[in-house]
């Protein structure tokens, strides 16, 4: 009967009943339980399956450069990193709120382990997510342009309720990609939450956006209601080589 009962279980894709079910039945803790303890704690165990499962496709998705974690995050004083408000941020009210965040910093400076770690914690409270090389997204648009298939990439983006554009600003854009990247803001102004990282100070973004009348589109969208960091502090990079030739 428990065999029939576990193949039922795995053909109905119950795969945390499954093995809830079966490591219950091989430590004899069956008995442990009444009936409706047991329900409960199969369910339970589905619950949890399902929803580690819906963590780690969203993860998948949001097609990470790298694995991060708010836990993780080093918060020295030298960097200028407020712990109580990255706590928050991971809270991610922002979402909700359509807010932006604004992460700016020199090289190695930990803008996009930082901007990883937040958009991290999206996905694990179910938010859809996905991260973007802005050079390479840009790229990638300008063939979806020559294919035909341009509407449908920004269409992608926009389901999106969180987009990280890593690394903008480390060359001007030319018309096309000031274009393109006015049409991701308009899309998804007061409907979703973008998070920037850059080496250029906020306030030189008008320059790299070039076009005084997009630019003023652009950052009036994006900086509006947007949660400032400036890093500040020596390479991070730097620190872990240094540590790691002390260690050795």
């Amino acid at each position: 009967m428990n065999e029939i009962t576990l193949t039922r279980m795995k053909q109905l894709k119950l795969y945390g009943m499954h093995s809830a079910f079966k490591t219950a039945i091989e430590t004899g803790k069956t008995d442990n339980y009444t009936l409706d303890q047991f329900i409960s704690m199969i369910i339970d165990a589905e619950w949890d399956d399902r929803n580690n499962r819906k963590i780690t496709r969203a993860i998948q998705n949001a097609k990470f450069r790298y694995k991060s974690s708010i836990e993780n995050i080093i918060y020295d004083e030298v960097r200028n990193i407020d712990k109580t408000k990255i706590l928050r941020l991971a809270e991610c009210s922002f979402i909700d709120k359509n807010e932006n965040i604004l992460i700016t910093g020199s090289t190695g400076s930990g803008k996009s382990y930082l901007a990883t770690s937040i958009a991290y914690q999206a996905c694990i409270e179910g938010y859809k997510v996905i991260y973007f090389n802005t050079t390479k997204l840009f790229s990638k648009l300008k063939m979806a342009k020559a294919d035909g298939t341009y509407l449908k990439e920004l269409a992608k983006i926009e389901k999106q309720q969180l987009i990280i554009l890593d690394d903008f600003g480390l060359q001007p854009l030319d018309s096309q990609n000031r274009i393109a990247l006015l049409e991701i803001i308009e899309d998804r102004h007061n409907k979703g939450s973008i998070i920037v990282t850059s080496q250029v100070p906020v306030q030189g973004w008008y320059e790299t956006i070039g076009e005084k009348t997009i630019a003023d589109a652009i950052l009036d969208r994006l900086i509006h209601q947007a949660h400032r960091i400036e890093l500040s502090g020596e390479s991070m990079r730097k620190k872990r080589i240094v540590v790691n030739e002390k260690n050795d």
